[in-house]
């Protein structure tokens, strides 16, 4: 077999074995929201649940009950964002042991090494992750995560 036709084979090999078993079957999505903002129209749910894998969407370091970061730089924010996290996936039906992704947002890339130090903390296994530096974030925020867990 030549090395073309090894490409073509293993891509036809790929394709067919990443089709869903049941084609006909529909995904069962759930929209969720907290208690805290249902009624405020937000555009976008706090998490979405499709079938036994829950989607959270991004989380700051929020001061409780304001719309600011907490103060402390970088460490105080992903402990904070780090423990919304828990507690939305606690509430979503799910835990931290579950989560299989986690993506973070850093505004500054020498944030790196602090946000580290925290986010091992959290995790007895570590979940695949992905991490980008961005001009900004929402808030002032030094961070945002989001993650992508499996349910309970």
């Amino acid at each position: 077999m030549t090395k073309m036709a090894w490409l073509v084979a293993a891509a036809l090999a790929f394709a067919v074995g990443c089709q869903p078993a049941d084609r006909g079957a529909a995904a069962n999505v759930e929209y969720l929201q907290l208690p805290m903002y249902e009624g405020q129209d937000l555009p976008f749910s706090a998490a979405v649940r499709v079938d036994n894998m829950l989607y959270l969407s991004g989380i700051i370091g929020l001061a409780p009950g304001e719309l600011k970061p907490v103060p402390g730089g970088v460490r105080a924010e992903a402990e904070r964002a780090l423990e919304m996290m828990k507690a939305q996936l606690e509430s979503f039906g799910s835990s931290m042991d579950r989560v299989v992704k986690c993506t973070v947002f850093l505004v500054d890339e020498s944030d790196r090494d602090a946000f580290n130090e925290v986010y091992v903390t959290y995790f007895k296994q570590k979940p695949a992750r992905s991490g980008v530096t961005v001009s900004g974030l929402a808030l002032g925020a030094r961070l945002e995560l989001e993650c992508i867990a499996a349910m309970n």
